[in-house]
């Protein structure tokens, strides 16, 4: 987590003034550990927050202007409360500009304007949710500062999803900011992302370690084709209605349920992507399973069975994700190895085994440098907390 003496002077140095009201949260960014194009098919995910992440400092101003400052990135602005439209030109701030402006159509309008300034340990276009990270924090500070103590952690995941659809554009699942706002230290979450059925489950991985391998191609969201997966699973549920004429999402179906009827899809790219989330949505049921019996080797071909779904069947990968894969799964002490996020880049996440963690960096980047070009990061990870206001 930041220094927040070293952060609260780099605030006054923006902002001026005095400490009084300064305030300090952070929300962590998140890993999902099994289960990926599940969540807008209303499907399980299994994901954890991060022990890193967003901090954020803010301070009430005496007007109604928003005031917003990264430490990571360079555009900056001032924005009238009462007009917060979307606009490209203002870049990351449309993301805190989006909360404030949902927050207030779900009846938190604000009170007064703030001196906000954001400090990010996630490398953006990860896909460890840094947006997300950004949302929730947001939202929960602004929540706490406007006098509730007590935020409903749900609600603001869902306010935070909003944001994501409908002010920046991006069709996503909830999993992510559910994920920040929910996570616990040492424990993963089984979510069902059509109804929000949670539980958390206790991630005791003993002699393994968590590796985030950042292939550091930064991927886009709304640029990529996300938004296309997620029509082509809506085109399947449509073929399939012939079977099943109340069927909402593919996430409601089984595999045997799908097979029996995959003769209705008549386009085998439909077909293929219906699969993978079928497939996928009983992986992740099964990775629970095992798991709670500490069967880890089985939990990370699980994991490797996903990452070898998301390649072929929903072809989310690609050459980068791909190569840091199969460089893992050919390393000593590695149990199992997959893509996580949207994928088109991003990050890998792997289960390695502490006394091999050194070599895995070594070799598995040597190898991705070699026949990418690139050079990736690694972070041998913890489980933390979700958003939480920090002293």
């Amino acid at each position: 987590m930041a220094d927040l003496q070293a952060l609260k002077r780099k605030f006054l140095d923006r902002f001026g003034g005095g400490e009084a009201g300064i305030r300090a949260f952070h929300a962590p960014g998140r890993v999902n550990l099994i289960g990926e194009h599940t969540d807008y098919n209303g499907g399980y995910v299994f994901p954890a927050a991060l022990t890193f992440g967003t901090t954020m400092l803010i301070r009430p101003r005496s007007d109604r202007k928003l005031a917003l400052a990264s430490e990571n990135l360079p555009k900056t602005g001032s924005f009238d409360i009462d007009d917060l439209a979307h606009n490209p030109a203002d870049d990351w701030m449309n993301y805190p500009k989006g909360v404030a402006f949902h927050l207030a159509k779900h009846g938190y309008s604000l009170s007064c304007g703030y001196d906000i300034l954001y400090y990010g340990e996630i490398p953006n276009g990860s896909g460890l949710s840094s947006s997300a990270s950004i949302e929730v924090v947001t939202g929960y500070g602004l929540l706490a500062m406007e006098g509730r103590d007590r935020v409903d952690t749900v609600q603001l995941a869902l306010i935070s999803q909003e944001v994501e659809n409908r002010y920046v554009g991006v069709n996503s699942g909830i999993m992510d900011q559910f994920a920040v706002a929910n996570g616990r230290k040492d424990h993963a979450i089984l979510l069902r992302c059509d109804t929000l059925e949670h539980r958390l489950v206790p991630f005791n991985s003993g002699e393994y370690r968590i590796v985030i391998g950042h292939t550091n191609k930064r991927r886009g969201l709304v640029d990529t084709e996300y938004n296309a997966r997620r029509a082509q699973c809506e085109k399947a549920v449509e073929c399939l209605k012939a079977a099943f004429p109340d069927l909402r999402l593919l996430g409601e179906l089984t595999p045997d349920q799908l097979e029996a009827n995959a003769g209705l899809i008549h386009d085998e790219t439909i077909l293929k992507r219906a699969r993978h989330v079928v497939r996928e949505n009983a992986r992740v049921l099964e990775a629970v399973n095992v798991l709670e019996k500490n069967d880890l080797a089985a939990f990370g071909r699980l994991m490797t069975e996903s990452h070898r779904s998301l390649q072929h069947l929903y072809e989310v990968t690609g050459f980068e994700l791909d190569t840091m894969v199969d460089a893992a799964l050919e390393t000593n002490g590695v149990l199992g190895s997959r893509m996580t996020g949207a994928g088109f880049g991003g990050c890998t996440v792997s289960l390695v085994h502490r006394d091999s963690v050194e070599t895995f960096r070594q070799r598995v980047g040597d190898v991705y440098t070699a026949k990418t070009g690139l050079m990736p990061s690694f972070y041998v990870c913890d489980i933390g907390d979700g958003v939480k206001e920090v002293e």
